[in-house]
């Protein structure tokens, strides 16, 4: 597996004030082709960071439903070739059949997971609600607010990558993954919680927009509450509604909105 998650280059700086152009050293996170393989099948190929990849894959099967929401692989085999990183693992062959089943059928997909007939049809598909709930006070939500930029090692480095934390309902992180899409993100923390055994109750606030796929990842995964830094879509809210997931957004250092 690729050990740098960023590379240095440099650009030419250009100012408003007529100085003249400067050259400036910067980190630029790296995006490398991820394919997934499930049993043998090729499942999906994401544009990824190139770091905790096992609890990528982890996190990505409970999103999609192949894993339950604690479930992990027995192993996973990380190779890197001259095109991208393939990434495997098998599911247990009862959990096995929708791989086989979307091999089949070869519906076309994006990043969201959102295209094609097939998927359109299961968008409104009916959510669990959440089991535990959490009601976040808000010196909770401040605390975690406050204490993310200090787990943002790629963020810092690079600026352009996106954070999700899996927080105790003190407001105390228990663990940060980071990735240059904020779906990825997520999915590699899911799969961290699930590698290393983290039990207890959990809220999660992720450094993006709060989006359709966000709010299933946190359904889905059992989290018990979702905090964003940035605001929901429509599909998002009403998902969450259905969900029974609360939902805070727009966290602030001083301000944070409940709409769910």
């Amino acid at each position: 597996m690729m050990a740098k998650d960023h590379r240095e280059d440099t650009f030419e700086e250009i100012f408003s004030d007529g100085r003249a152009p400067a050259a400036r050293t910067r980190g630029v996170p790296l995006e490398t082709p991820v394919a997934l393989e499930f049993n043998g099948i090729s499942y999906a190929v994401m544009m990824a960071s190139p770091s905790a990849l096992e609890d990528f894959v982890t996190g990505f099967a409970i999103a999609e439903r192949l894993l339950p929401p604690k479930g992990t692989f027995d192993d996973i085999a990380i190779h890197e070739n001259e095109f991208g990183i393939i990434a495997r693992a098998n599911l247990p062959a009862e959990a096995a059949a929708p791989v086989f089943e979307r091999a089949r059928r070869r519906v076309a997909e994006s990043s969201c997971g959102l295209c094609g007939i097939e998927n359109l049809e299961i968008v409104n598909r009916a959510l669990p609600p959440i089991p535990s709930p959490l009601s976040l006070s808000r010196s909770v939500i401040f605390a975690a607010r406050a204490a993310l930029s200090d787990h943002q090692t790629l963020g810092r480095a690079t600026g352009a990558v996106h954070a999700a934390a899996l927080c105790r309902p003190d407001g105390t992180i228990a663990l940060v993954r980071e990735d240059v899409g904020r779906h990825n993100a997520f999915d590699k923390a899911i799969g961290a919680r699930a590698r290393c055994g983290l039990e207890g109750p959990l809220f999660a606030l992720l450094s993006a927009r709060c989006s359709y796929e966000l709010v299933e990842k946190a359904v889905t995964a059992e989290i018990g509450a979702l905090v964003t830094i940035s605001a929901p879509t429509t599909l998002a809210l009403d998902r969450a509604k259905a969900a029974k997931l609360p939902l805070y957004v727009l966290a602030r250092a001083d301000s944070v909105l409940r709409v769910v």
